[in-house]
């Protein structure tokens, strides 16, 4: 019979799985790595065999205990991620390690409220993406990266990963590989191509980046420059920094205008099918947290069409 695993070798094989077999981006097995290392950083146990009822109920009290960098208390989805990822770990260990472990399904997730999302009014867009002082250098970019959001719905990410040879200014199309490593494409509207093509002309190096820091340094430098790219602090300091100066309240992020991407798309009457699409979801059900946001719409078809019948009945008797 063969010794039980430990619980530190059995994470650095199935990260080493996701890596070889599942194809999972660098940023998948980061965030994996780190919440299972959070998990046995709260559970004193050696082997993968060690977890049982008692362990997960301990583990779910331990993570409400867990503070952010921000020394808040975890947010019920993000233990939820942690939660999930042990699914997905005990999940591989019988498929693939052939192991008698305690059964994922039975690792209960915490009890959710439907997600809320934030997005912007039509009135703080224009504000927001006005917000760049295209006379400078620095604002061309940050134009152009602000008008790439709300055009494409991009994930942070997903932005950042572009490459100046993505763009297809002839078709106005970008293939973008996304989530779990699927290719999709998404499209420029007429601001967000004259901008980008703004600030590729501005750009004086051969750096294979689309979005890079300290252009004036980049100018000899030979490609590919990936020391230059643009790093996801500094794209969620950009957002950030216009939204203070656009006067926008409710504190936005690149997210922000990713949601603001799909509730425009729906009030305007795209239907839930291709924004799952343009956004890159697997599941429909995703997409569905955008709709709470359009349904004030609905109010209004109720009043125009719902109750004429009553309406004619009200003047007969009148």
């Amino acid at each position: 019979m063969n010794p039980p695993l430990p619980f530190s070798a059995a994470i650095d094989r199935y990260l080493l799985y996701l890596q070889t077999e599942e194809n999972k981006s660098p940023l998948t097995l980061t965030s994996y790595r780190q919440s299972l290392d959070l998990i046995v950083s709260l559970l004193s146990i050696k082997t993968v065999n060690d977890l049982d009822k008692q362990v997960v109920r301990t583990l779910k009290q331990s993570l409400q205990s867990v503070r952010s960098r921000m020394n808040a208390p975890l947010s019920i989805r993000t233990m939820n991620h942690h939660l999930t990822v042990l699914r997905a770990f005990l999940r591989y260990l019988i498929q693939e390690e052939e192991l008698d472990v305690y059964p994922p399904d039975r690792v209960k997730r915490f009890k959710e409220q439907p997600r809320q999302v934030k997005v912007l009014t039509v009135e703080e867009l224009v504000r927001f993406l006005d917000a760049p002082d295209v006379t400078l250098r620095e604002g061309i970019r940050d134009s152009a990266m602000l008008h790439l959001f709300f055009s494409t719905g991009l994930r942070l990410a997903e932005l950042r990963s572009l490459n100046c040879k993505d763009l297809n200014f002839r078709t106005r199309e970008i293939s973008v590989r996304g989530k779990r490593g699927k290719l999709r494409v998404v499209f420029l509207s007429d601001r967000a191509a004259l901008a980008l093509q703004t600030y590729m002309e501005s750009r004086t190096d051969h750096l294979a980046p689309l979005f890079i820091r300290h252009p004036e340094r980049a100018t000899d430098i030979l490609p590919p420059g990936e020391e230059f790219r643009l790093s996801r602090i500094g794209i969620y300091n950009v957002v950030k920094k216009y939204a203070l100066q656009a006067g926008i309240v409710s504190d936005p992020s690149p997210h922000t205008l990713r949601h603001s991407f799909a509730t425009d798309l729906l009030r305007n009457g795209a239907d839930l099918r291709s924004v799952q699409e343009l956004l890159g979801h697997k599941d429909l059900s995703t997409t569905q947290i955008y709709t709470h946001v359009t349904n004030p719409q609905l109010k209004e078809v109720h009043r125009k069409f719902h109750g004429r019948e009553e309406s004619v009945s009200s003047q007969r008797i009148a």
